[in-house]
């Protein structure tokens, strides 16, 4: 089995999210892309994000029916804040016939350097990269010796979950930035209500 990870806070998942699951399964020939839910990540303050366990259920509420994408809480049960490569070395061991890959956005790939052990990461598994970035606004891309990385080709996603939570501040709609199942939840729960 092979499985591209897919590491985030989905604060909430949105389309973009699934867009980009879904190029992940076109473009790559592997089996599944697990959504990992990130209780907590290093480089965002853990008071900006919904309790893990709502985010986690949002993403089931997107994935509903679709057996290709799936929603994980691995790092829940691991140390915090959540490190990459540390839940590569507990899935790896956990799963030993899997073969697992990550994916990122092409902002954070320009800072992968800083990542706890990046170059273990580099060398031992494939990293696809999806577009954050306009072109007009891109630098050279670094260049990664070792291990496999792959820029996928696909749309540039201008949607993030700082941008829908704005839009639920400002009390506009989110219609068609997320998924309909999740739409009515955030609703019918008052989440990411601002006074």
């Amino acid at each position: 089995m092979k499985i591209i990870l897919f590491f985030g806070s989905f604060n909430p998942i949105h389309i973009g999210h699934l867009i980009i699951a879904q190029s992940l399964l076109n473009e790559t020939g592997y089996d599944r892309v697990w959504l990992v839910v990130s209780p907590q990540n290093p480089f965002k303050p853990a008071h900006s994000l919904l309790n893990e366990y709502e985010r986690l259920y949002m993403c089931e509420l997107a994935l509903k029916n679709h057996d290709r994408i799936l929603a994980s809480n691995v790092e829940f049960f691991l140390p915090r804040p959540s490190y990459t490569i540390d839940t590569l070395t507990h899935l790896t061991a956990r799963y030993s016939t899997y073969h697992f890959a990550i994916c990122m956005g092409e902002d954070n790939y320009l800072h992968f350097h800083k990542w706890k052990k990046a170059e273990i990461i580099q060398k031992y598994y494939p990293i696809f990269i999806y577009p954050r970035i306009k072109t007009s606004e891109r630098s050279p891309t670094p260049t990664i010796k070792n291990g496999t990385t792959t820029f996928l080709d696909m749309p540039l996603l201008d949607i993030s979950s700082s941008y829908i939570r704005q839009l639920l501040k400002q009390k506009k709609s989110i219609r068609f930035l997320v998924p309909d199942p999740v739409y009515e939840y955030i609703y019918a729960k008052n989440l990411y209500a601002y006074p």
